[in-house]
């Protein structure tokens, strides 16, 4: 089953939902505000994916968070995402053990 983890007012979020109710697909949806991801999570997400595309560089909280700023090595990164779900870029679409980050159309309909 595909799984969707994200938070339900996001665009990004919405868009990604859309996709799947048009294509027909079915999905479960997991909202990082009432069950982030634990930290074997993330780590998996980051091994698999990098860094680069799980961390949500371009989001409020990162700049709230002043983590451009920092040094700040990848434990401690992924310490943050998991103590700051919304530092985790969105939607994150689990299929078939492997992970997707952020919503692309054209990725979605290539994958699904």
């Amino acid at each position: 089953m595909i799984k969707i983890w994200g938070i339900k007012n996001c665009q990004s979020v919405k868009k990604a939902l859309e996709f799947l109710e048009k294509n027909h697909l079915a999905y479960e949806f997991i909202d990082y505000k009432k069950n982030p991801p634990t930290y074997e999570e993330l780590q998996e997400w980051v091994l698999q994916a990098g860094m680069q595309k799980v961390l949500n560089s371009k989001g409020r909280t990162y700049k709230e968070l002043g983590i451009k700023d920092q040094i700040l090595d990848e434990k401690q990164k992924i310490e943050l995402m998991h103590q700051y779900p919304t530092l985790i870029k969105r939607p994150v679409l689990q299929w078939n053990q492997k992970y997707w980050f952020g919503f692309d159309k054209e990725v979605y309909e290539e994958i699904l």
